[in-house]
């Protein structure tokens, strides 16, 4: 359509777009364009679910026998702990109605689905986390600092905490198993996987269940200085200690789904494989702009402009247009796309 950029050769493929018009199906022609460039543990949904149901039945076992507990300790860190994991089972019903609801076919008045629910569900879960889990510890440790109350029955509190720990930490392992799958298929570290995945189920797991296992050692180390030295003051900093631990876990999460609900692109590497894809068609000479939004968990949107190959008139330059958009609608990952031609002007990428 346009000349085209350095480095693409000085022999014109030749696409005869007539014949194309008129071998192309209503619906679209030829296979989806697979902009993934590799396959992705993330591609099924299966195991986000998986792992919130396991996550949501080790809490509310853990919520009911810490508050056990709490009642037979007296123990400001050990109410802390059962407000906390309380909090959490809270935040699975959260996010498995999440999934379910992200999973909804798309309609005429939700051409892309509904994958943005996904982040709206897990922000209240966040949302949750923080006013539960955080106020409730902070506002108990501060209380029993101003006045405070003796403990007891420490075996039970132990045996709780350390039968906690083990629930917790299978909980825990499940969302690791998942997130480092990804993580290596994506070439990340774990950390900066479960940052950045588009996946918010995941990430919430992962760091609730991280936040718990510390949680259970702060308590048990304020709960043991209780006990060696007879003072209630170790016990309720532990309780302030574990609600400032999930305000700022809290805070993390909610930023994520706050970036994702506004407009998330995907990052440079997922961006350069569907240009890659893109020239590897007949069709296409040159890509100038490429955007990959995410409307989703592992659901992008695409925007671009390309150039065509040879010099189509206009009506056929618009359906090739349309017969692209509707072949990478198509592929794995993406609910739909919106393709312009290039400025002349314009650099290829």
């Amino acid at each position: 359509m346009h000349p085209r950029g350095p480095g693409r050769g000085d022999i014109t493929r030749p696409v005869c777009y007539s014949r194309l018009m008129a071998d192309a199906p209503d619906d679209a022609a030829g296979p989806p364009v697979d902009i993934a460039g590799r396959s992705d543990p993330e591609d099924s949904g299966s195991e986000s679910v998986l792992t919130v149901v396991v996550a949501f039945c080790a809490n509310l076992l853990i919520a009911v026998a810490k508050s056990v507990a709490a009642v037979v300790t007296g123990s400001a860190s050990m109410l802390a702990e059962a407000a906390h994991s309380w909090a959490d089972t809270g935040n699975e019903v959260f996010l498995i109605i999440a999934q379910r609801r992200a999973a909804k076919p798309a309609d005429k008045e939700h051409p892309f689905g509904f994958g943005r629910e996904v982040y709206v569900w897990s922000l209240f879960a966040a949302i949750g986390l923080f006013a539960v889990g955080a106020g409730v510890s902070i506002t108990h440790g501060i209380s029993e600092l101003v006045d405070p109350e003796p403990a007891g029955d420490f075996v039970v509190a132990y045996v709780v905490l350390a039968v906690s720990f083990v629930l917790e930490g299978i909980s825990f392992l499940q969302a690791s198993r998942q997130a480092k799958r990804a993580a290596a298929t994506q070439e990340r570290d774990l950390l900066d996987h479960v940052l950045a995945t588009s996946d918010p189920t995941v990430r919430a797991v992962f760091f609730e269940d991280a936040a718990a296992l510390v949680g259970i050692l702060i308590a048990t180390l304020g709960i043991g200085l209780h006990q060696v030295t007879g003072s209630p003051v170790p016990d309720a900093v532990g309780s302030i200690l574990v609600g400032v631990l999930l305000a700022v876990v809290a805070v993390v999460l909610i930023d994520r789904n706050r970036r994702f609900l506004v407009g998330q692109v995907a990052d440079p590497r997922a961006n350069a494989a569907a240009v890659r894809a893109l020239l590897a068609l007949p069709e296409v000479e040159r890509v100038t702009e490429l955007r990959l939004e995410f409307v989703g968990a592992r659901q992008v949107y695409l925007t671009g402009a390309v150039d065509l190959t040879g010099n189509p008139r206009e009506d056929e330059a618009s359906h090739v247009l349309a017969t692209l958009e509707r072949r990478l609608a198509r592929s794995r990952a993406v609910v739909g796309a919106t393709l312009s031609l290039s400025e002349p002007q314009d650099p290829a990428l």
